[in-house]
């Protein structure tokens, strides 16, 4: 028989790309992989030929909010928030909302928990209220986590808040009316598959014994090597999930709901929760980390990783869910807070790509947020509140990345958003070919104009004041003459700005690329391990300029392996660190580059089909003369 690590690969291969199983070694394996196949097959064929394809004709429609909204409040509060981070004397770290998994707590103990819950500084409105100030659209709070802990009134399962805590509140009831009284659209995160206190949910392996879990008996995708579970899981799944699922859309009437780990239940589990949903009310946005495979996603948008610093540009609806610090539930031992800047950063970037920010904050256990939260909500809100033209009702933009920042359009207006403000006070955008009528700074009430030069058929320089206006994110409005035309090719900085060309935005030549999470120093593509393969990135020059050039990876796997840089004159070999090194940053040489156009080339010099690096970035550094 083969080994069960072969078994899950062939499986996945075979579901996402269409292999078959014709080198199985033993009866038993194919059978497995057989029943597996066909389960899922046929629930994406009922899926595509009736309910799910019937269910996109409103897709449109239901979407149409969410687009508007932009910008959205994610909170992670429950019984682990008590603890902030600690359990028995000793600190948690990494995500607090994963306290029961970590320490391996019974559901005996955990309950001890739920006796201490009395969070008398909840204040539903105020929650509300705050996401609100802060500019943000909608709302959605963990109504049941991982542990399995309801947070609202559940008739289906005795584990929840009002049976099991001396609050004896709703706090779902109480945020959904808040919500609804103020215009704010509202949702739960739902932990569909993973559920600690159920015996026959996946991931409790430290009490239930059960597959999907840390131990080595399952983990993702246990259920192709434990098919005797599946009937336990697929009862947790009818008896427990769906149901409370349907309670939270029959009494609290949400507008989305948001689903996590899809990978820890079989595909048709996940299709028939979905088809559930949409059973009981059409009109419920979902998140797309419920139904997704390799080859397609059955929610209605995509989300990035946790917790991104950076984007790829990818079509379609898509949403990013940073967090405040680095976890989602609330430690008071991770002081890891982002600034309010990063924040707007982020937002601004995230739109410019077509995509909403769901920013995350961990209330305290007794119903408070943390003053460095707090903070963070009061300094984006008045940005938002002077610069929302930019931001909502303005989207993707078409044109090519900028070095100072990022831009968002709206018919007939660009929306220029500098986070490096020039020292010159000349601001250079590459790829506007439409002529501009009028250019001022969005905050100037009296609309100043600023003058607009063109340097060329789709360049321009703006002259703009010596101090910058905000330090966040200043942004500029450019009013066209006619509909916007760009031309792609992107304009280097030639002084004071650092021209970072990341490999989210490189063109990919060749096959067996992938790509990181897009967290802090994880936004990568990997998978470069033949010297077939390559990144390139084209751009062009206004004026003759010297540049350092500088490259960021994570270290590969192959001690031997070299890689080449070629830009123009420059045509450099260099040896890759190894993994362990973390994060590398080598310095490639310095050249003088004429005006012009030109294509910068990274490409696998020595490989033996062992990956070389990680890419994060090529960083083309004006030198000063």
């Amino acid at each position: 028989m083969m080994n069960c690590k072969s078994a899950i690969l062939l499986l996945s291969l075979s579901l996402s790309a269409g292999y078959s199983y014709s080198q199985v070694a033993g009866d038993e394996d194919k059978e497995m992989f057989n029943q597996a196949k066909t389960r899922d097959e046929r629930a994406i064929a009922a899926a595509k030929n009736g309910w799910w394809t019937a269910s996109m004709k409103n897709h449109e429609a239901r979407m149409q909010w969410w687009r508007d909204a932009k910008f959205g409040m994610f909170v992670h509060w429950g019984l682990y928030s008590i603890p902030e981070g600690e359990w028995k004397g000793k600190v948690v770290n990494g995500y607090a909302e994963h306290l029961m998994r970590k320490e391996k707590i019974s559901k005996t103990d955990y309950l001890g928990l739920a006796a201490e819950f009395n969070p008398l500084k909840f204040n539903a409105e105020e929650w509300i209220l705050d996401a609100k100030k802060a500019g943000m659209n909608y709302f959605i709070i963990t109504a049941k986590h991982h542990d399995g802990f309801a947070m609202f009134d559940s008739k289906i399962s005795d584990f929840d808040v009002m049976d099991q805590t001396p609050f004896k509140r709703d706090p779902m009831a109480e945020l959904a009316a808040a919500a609804k009284k103020h215009g704010m659209k509202f949702g739960f995160y739902y932990s569909h598959a993973f559920d600690w206190e159920d015996p026959n949910a996946p991931g409790n392996d430290w009490e239930y014994k059960n597959p999907g879990g840390d131990q080595l008996i399952g983990g993702a995708n246990w259920f192709d090597n434990h098919p005797d579970w599946l009937p336990k899981a697929q009862k947790y799944v009818d008896e427990k999930a769906i149901p409370q699922i349907k309670e939270l859309i029959n009494k609290y009437h949400p507008d989305i709901l948001w689903f996590d780990t899809p990978h820890k239940l079989p595909f048709s589990e996940n299709l028939k929760i979905l088809q559930a949903i949409r059973e009981t009310d059409p009109n419920i946005v979902v998140n797309g980390r419920l139904a997704r495979t390799a080859t397609g996603n059955f929610g209605d948008y995509q989300n990035t990783g946790d917790r991104p610093a950076e984007f790829r540009t990818v079509p379609g609806d898509w949403e990013a869910i940073p967090t405040t610090n680095e976890s989602y539930g609330y430690s008071k031992h991770d002081n890891s807070h982002k600034s309010a800047g990063f924040f707007i950063r982020l937002l601004a970037n995230a739109s410019s790509r077509g995509g909403n920010l769901l920013m995350n904050i961990g209330p305290k256990g007794d119903g408070s947020f943390d003053q460095k939260d707090q903070r963070i909500l009061d300094s984006i809100g008045p940005w938002l509140h002077k610069n929302k033209a930019s931001i909502f009702g303005a989207g993707r933009s078409t044109l090519p990345i900028p070095a100072w920042g990022v831009t968002t359009q709206k018919g007939n207006k660009v929306f220029l958003h500098v986070f490096d403000w020039p020292k010159d006070g000349k601001l250079l955008l590459g790829g506007l070919k439409t002529e501009v009528k009028k250019a001022y700074l969005l905050n100037d009430p009296a609309k100043k104009k600023l003058l607009v030069k063109r340097l060329g058929p789709a360049d321009l320089s703006i002259s703009v004041p010596k101090k910058c206006p905000d330090a966040a994110d200043a942004v500029l409005v450019l009013e066209l003459n006619a509909p916007l035309q760009v031309d792609s090719m992107r304009l280097l900085a030639d002084k004071d700005i650092v021209n970072r060309l990341l490999s989210f935005d490189a063109e990919l030549h060749g096959k067996g690329f992938g790509f990181g999470d897009g967290k802090t120093d994880r936004y990568f593509v990997d998978g470069l391990k033949s010297t077939g393969q390559y990144f390139s990135w084209d751009f062009k020059t206004l004026a003759p300029a010297k540049y350092q050039i500088l490259v960021k990876y994570l270290g590969g796997a192959d001690p031997h392996a070299t890689y080449r840089l070629e830009l123009d004159a420059l045509n450099v070999e260099m040896p890759t660190f190894n993994q362990k090194t973390g994060v590398v940053t080598q310095e490639i040489g310095v050249i003088d580059l004429p005006a012009g156009v030109y294509q910068l080339k990274l490409t696998a010099a020595k490989a033996q089909g062992i990956e070389l690096m990680k890419l994060l970035e090529v960083q083309v550094i004006p030198v000063a003369p």
